[in-house]
């Protein structure tokens, strides 16, 4: 099994994620970084966060890194420290959308990228050989400071004069690394801010880390009781974001389509970067712009790289995250709310907008499958395809059928261990007739080899 996923080391904590395994991850980062390299690390709210955090960091300083503890941070504030205080490494301690039962370790480069495949690789190499540095004695020291320094890089990059100041903006953290965090920071930005499941607790007891229709009902439900306009809403790291208004859940492709028309028309630039898992609301929605759309592989490390060699104006995951180049290439879900609060007056304008654009059907399931069983679920399944008539099967990531009308997607998470099955159509029946179809033969394979 590969220690690393699409986003970083993930698993269940006590079963894959041990005080060993994160002890030896630390080594081996700390072996493949510079002797004396300078790390900072976070973590998201999980109640695991210290056991992760005090091995990985004993790991490091025993190969001779030294360590800044930066405390609770959401994911892009520590992605853009890394860089902006001019460290080497930046290590992430979180699942992001995972369940409270995970954890896991991203890394950052120090100009912000995540660890490419090849650095990840080799990580995993001297991890696997324990071949660790020896006799090195870092420094651990704790940060201070960090909202100031990321508020000071916003009001230097993003128009603050633009920021309405008429919408009033719930911010529902779901308990996770944004809360508490998020809502200073729009208040000290001068906007109308309330707050729900805005305090930090790894169990997240307000809701689900992974904000979605189904998990985000009471927070629409409390956004209409106090009359906000619009709710911005992460996932456990607030790597992601997405939105709510008072007639509901925005949806995924919805929010990601529009800034990234507003990216483009920004930026004048003529690509916008994404995923296979995207829909083709994306594609509708810069048309008129002469826009192309770019598609690679899932995951915030490929898209960040993919944005950056296609020179996009924006990378996009349907699932809330935001690539922006004019910030840095990591997902920076806060900017990104601040990137649309500053091109909107009212909420009413994104809803507005889609009107014009010929209405599409997207649903997403999961198929629980464990990890090891997942390649051969996934190969089996592309070889019944051709039962469904598609005009045309890519298995670049996953496999995507597309179909005049529509299309489907089968794809093994990086993240979790499931079986991803997306579908998308211009006939909402179409659009569930194809996910069912794709679950149902997902399932049946799966049951078979339990």
């Amino acid at each position: 099994m590969s220690l690393f996923g699409t986003s970083g080391v993930r698993g269940v904590v006590g079963e894959e994620i041990t005080e060993g395994l994160c002890y030896d991850v630390g080594r081996a980062l700390g072996t493949v970084l510079p002797q004396g390299s300078r790390v900072c690390l976070a973590t998201d709210t999980r109640v695991s966060r210290d056991m992760l955090r005090e091995t990985v960091s004993r790991g490091l300083l025993d190969c001779g890194a030294s360590v800044t503890d930066l405390g609770i941070l959401p994911t892009p504030v520590l992605a853009l420290l890394a860089r902006e205080w001019g460290f080497d490494t930046g290590v992430m301690i979180t699942a992001s959308h995972n369940p409270p039962e995970f954890n896991g370790i991203k890394l950052f480069n120090g100009n912000s990228f995540g660890y490419s495949q090849q650095q990840e690789s080799e990580v995993e190499r001297v991890f696997n050989l324990k071949s660790f540095r020896a006799g090195g004695s870092g420094v651990l020291a704790q940060g201070s400071g960090m909202l100031e320094g990321y508020l000071r890089f916003v009001r230097r990059r993003l128009p603050q004069h633009t920021l309405s100041r008429d919408l009033k903006v719930m911010v529902d953290p779901g308990n996770g690394a944004a809360s508490g965090f998020v809502t200073r920071l729009f208040t000290e930005l001068g906007l109308r801010v309330l707050s729900v499941n805005d305090t930090p607790d790894g169990t997240f007891p307000g809701r689900k880390p992974e904000p979605t229709g189904e998990t985000l009902v009471d927070t629409v439900r409390f956004l209409r009781d106090q009359g906000a306009d619009l709710a911005v809403c992460f996932d456990g790291d607030a790597d992601r974001v997405v939105f709510c208004d008072k007639d509901g859940f925005w949806g995924f492709n919805e929010p990601t389509a529009y800034i990234s028309r507003l990216a483009a028309i920004e930026t004048g630039k003529r690509t916008v970067a994404s995923t296979v898992e995207s829909g083709r609301l994306l594609e509708l929605s810069v048309q008129d712009l002469g826009v192309e759309v770019v598609r690679g592989k899932v995951g915030d490390v490929h898209l960040a790289y993919l944005t950056q060699e296609t020179d996009s104006a924006i990378g996009t995951e349907q699932v809330g995250v935001y690539i922006m180049p004019e910030i840095g290439y990591y997902p920076d879900s806060i900017c990104a709310s601040l990137f649309l609060l500053s091109h909107i007056g009212q909420a009413a304008e994104v809803r507005q907008f889609f009107k014009q654009i010929p209405q599409l059907f997207f649903h997403k399931a999961k198929v629980e499958c464990r990890n090891e069983l997942k390649d051969s679920v996934i190969q089996e399944f592309a070889g019944r395809v051709d039962r469904l008539e598609p005009l045309r099967v890519s298995d670049f990531d996953g496999v995507r059928l597309e179909f005049e009308d529509s299309w489907t997607l089968v794809r093994a998470s990086g993240t979790e261990p499931v079986i991803r099955v997306i579908a998308e159509s211009t006939s909402a029946q179409r659009a569930q007739d194809l996910m069912d179809a794709g679950v149902q033969a997902v399932r049946g394979i799966v049951d078979k080899r339990v």
